[in-house]
């Protein structure tokens, strides 16, 4: 495998941006580092463009004829190497060097089999899904599809838009034109396409963490055995008797952290692990003392009050980074692993598994703003990986194993050893 080449742009006509994302494509795939002859698209558009989908993915159909099949979605911001396009018109799109016989596209319309059910001798292990957040029971539809990979492990995240809930899933010989709305598509991977995929957070708890000991439906009633609102008004120092408004402020800053019961428990102090999914607060319960959030609950569960923290979600980006460096080259000394500040980022881990390409699926609610500047989210990731091949986009809610996530980001790569596939 070589480098995926990769291109983004942004201009107000969308039928610009494509061109310039082509000749950027195209003078990469004349150097001898990259794939001269990628298969597989995965193309990333602001909504800008959403409702101009099926035109500008039909002119780079025609304009790239090796790559056969397509896969890709809409939101609110693209991401390229080192860059954000937040609210802008623009676009996103990296080329896949992998064989066919390693991956199928899937939607709606070309359903991924379970295992090699179709007995075409394809057995999924991984899998890049898109959603349509509008879908019924979604968190149900991730986990089942997660079921169908041999790994269930998922990773992308929802389209976002303001306009068209747009996807994008056109397999070789598909019919149409690739436009989708509702449900999930993706790219399904064999075990044969190697990916090393991680969950930073953006949230830190603000309170310890707490079991779950009542609950109806999406309303936590007790949380180890005190009444869940009294807990929530405790954490935040408020009381709804006195400055009734400035506790109201104060809880609508206020997000939960929610882990299953057989969730491993959290070891770090100040921190969510990648068990923990970040719910909002979207009422309180006074007659029940209660605090409702947005997702079903259950006993047993455990929760913990957190907020959105600038510095939290750096540091744990740096983490999950350097535990991508450190698994793809474990040899490596710790002062290689992360390059040191104003040096320049090198490409690939010496010695180590080559990264051929990168996807980053952020929250809309994170960003540069969120990360201290613009594009501030996407250079902490190219000064810890270097300089690699990466697309992406700002997403509705993140997807990761077999969960729905939020204010979260899923960063995967694609790795092979020399002489791999």
């Amino acid at each position: 495998m070589r480098l995926f080449p990769n291109a983004h742009a942004t201009h107000p006509q969308w039928h610009m941006a494509a061109l310039l994302v082509l000749a950027q494509l195209r003078a990469q795939m004349a150097l001898p580092q990259y794939a001269s002859a990628p298969t597989l698209g995965l193309l990333y558009i602001a909504d800008h463009y959403a409702d101009d989908a099926a035109a500008l993915l039909d002119l780079l159909r025609r304009e790239l004829p090796t790559v056969t099949d397509w896969a890709g979605a809409v939101g609110v911001g693209v991401a390229g190497n080192n860059v954000e396009y937040f609210d802008e018109p623009a676009l996103s799109l990296m080329l896949c060097d992998l064989p066919r016989a390693h991956y199928r596209v899937f939607s709606g319309v070309a359903p991924l089999a379970h295992g090699d059910a179709a007995g075409v001798g394809f057995a999924a292990h991984t899998a890049l899904v898109h959603a349509d957040g509008q879908t019924p029971e979604l968190a149900d539809l991730v986990a089942e599809m997660a079921g169908r990979t041999s790994s269930g492990y998922l990773f992308g995240g929802v389209v976002a838009s303001r306009g068209a809930q747009v996807q994008l899933a056109l397999p070789a010989g598909g019919e149409g034109d690739g436009v989708l709305h509702g449900g999930l598509s993706g790219v399904a991977f064999d075990a044969q396409v190697e990916l090393v995929s991680r969950v930073t957070q953006g949230c830190q708890p603000i309170g310890a963490q707490a079991a779950i000991t009542a609950a109806q439906d999406n309303v936590v009633l007790e949380l180890d055995g005190e009444p869940a609102l009294d807990v929530l008004l405790d954490t935040l120092g408020v009381t709804l008797q006195g400055d009734a408004q400035a506790a109201l402020r104060a809880v609508r800053a206020t997000l939960a952290g929610l882990e299953d019961a057989d969730a491993p428990q959290r070891q770090r102090t100040g921190h969510f692990g990648a068990d923990t999914r970040v719910r909002h607060i979207v009422g309180l319960d006074a007659t029940r003392s209660g605090v409702a959030l947005g997702d079903h609950v259950e006993v047993g569960m455990r929760l913990a009050f957190c907020q959105r923290n600038v510095g939290a979600a750096r540091a744990d980006l740096m983490r999950i980074c350097a535990e991508i460096r450190e698994e793809l080259s474990p040899q490596l000394e710790e002062a290689q692993a992360l390059p040191a500040a104003g040096s320049a980022p090198h490409a690939e881990p010496a010695g180590g598994r080559r990264i051929c390409g990168a996807l980053y699926v952020s929250c809309s609610g994170r960003g540069g703003p969120h990360f201290g500047g613009p594009s501030a989210e996407l250079q902490i990731v190219r000064h810890a990986l270097g300089d690699v091949p990466l697309a992406g986009f700002f997403a509705g809610g993140e997807i990761a194993a077999h969960r729905l996530y939020g204010y979260t980001g899923v960063l995967t790569v694609f790795v092979a050893p020399d002489g791999a596939l």
